[in-house]
């Protein structure tokens, strides 16, 4: 019987996946009868990953190559489905775990049945921490975001009530989660996990576990701001809004207060500490102006 099911959503992923099964495996500490790792590819061609992916690992994987690119939630519930196990693993390609973690995780949902997610610290390098292991949802007022977030994460304050747990790795229970309809497959990609706390704590409360002393690695967050990426997970958080009774203006109103209080901070780290950041500013500049020209 399988006890873990570890979803993952590969696009032109070569360059990430074989380096995250390694991971995978090398820090297994449950049975392999006991886990199931589905890879799920939205790439218009995955046949040479596949070919790659089959003579390395046999039937220890479940390759799916998607009909479409959906967008990376529904090529996750694509995965979800197929899964056997109670608890499911969302993992990003460019994710790598450091340390020996499902018998942990998986003992919490064994032990609690009300338990819904579990998250665990990010890791931007070796020793060096994220500062964003999760975040306040974005029904809060948007100029306290960036504070709360960064002092939260600094003392590793987790308020299960008001912070969502990261997307690109955390664990779920699967029937929860399909009970409240998995992703929400009109979020393209980015800012899911908002909308996933959301549902899961109306339907059954806030019961979300965030593990301090479980870390994994996440080499995406090394990447430059995107302005692109930025404009795409605030369309995503206005339709999750929607969803709690925020209409539109008002999700952009806040977030243009949180862009605020994120370029003072900028600007602080330019002038004080000499941080050569001026493309962050500029950038920043860019979505308030482009958020402000919404409102009118």
């Amino acid at each position: 019987m399988k006890r873990l099911s570890i979803i993952i959503v590969t696009y032109k992923s070569e360059n990430d996946i074989y380096d995250c099964l390694l991971s995978i495996w090398k820090f297994c500490d449950i049975p392999q009868e006991e886990l199931e790792v589905i890879i799920v590819d939205n790439s218009p061609k995955c046949e040479p990953m596949f070919h790659h992916l089959r003579e390395k690992y046999g039937n220890n994987i479940i390759l799916i190559h998607n009909t479409h690119n959906g967008g990376y939630g529904q090529g996750n519930n694509v995965g979800i489905r197929m899964a056997t196990a109670p608890t499911i693993m969302i993992m990003n390609p460019d994710v790598r775990l450091c340390e020996p973690i499902f018998k942990t995780v998986l003992t919490a949902f064994e032990q609690d049945a009300k338990l819904c997610m579990y998250g665990m610290k990010q890791m931007l390098a070796k020793g060096i921490y994220s500062p964003l292991s999760f975040d306040c949802s974005r029904h809060v007022f948007g100029g306290f975001i960036p504070v709360i977030t960064t002092i939260c994460n600094k003392i590793n304050w987790y308020i299960p009530s008001i912070m969502y747990l990261q997307g690109s790795c955390f664990f779920i229970c699967k029937r929860k989660f399909e009970q409240v309809g998995l992703f929400d497959e009109r979020i393209f990609m980015y800012g899911e996990e908002d909308d996933i706390h959301f549902r899961l704590k109306k339907q059954y409360g806030p019961f979300f576990r965030f593990n301090k002393r479980l870390h994994y690695l996440h080499l995406t967050l090394k990447r430059p701001m995107s302005l692109s990426i930025e404009k795409k997970m605030v369309e995503s958080i206005i339709l999750s809004n929607q969803k709690k009774g925020i209409n539109a203006k008002q999700t952009i109103r806040n977030y243009i207060y949180y862009y605020q209080v994120r370029l003072v901070s900028s600007y602080i780290k330019k002038y004080l500490m000499g941080e050569k950041n001026q493309e962050h500013i500029s950038i920043l500049k860019d979505i308030i102006n482009s958020l402000k020209k919404q409102m009118k």
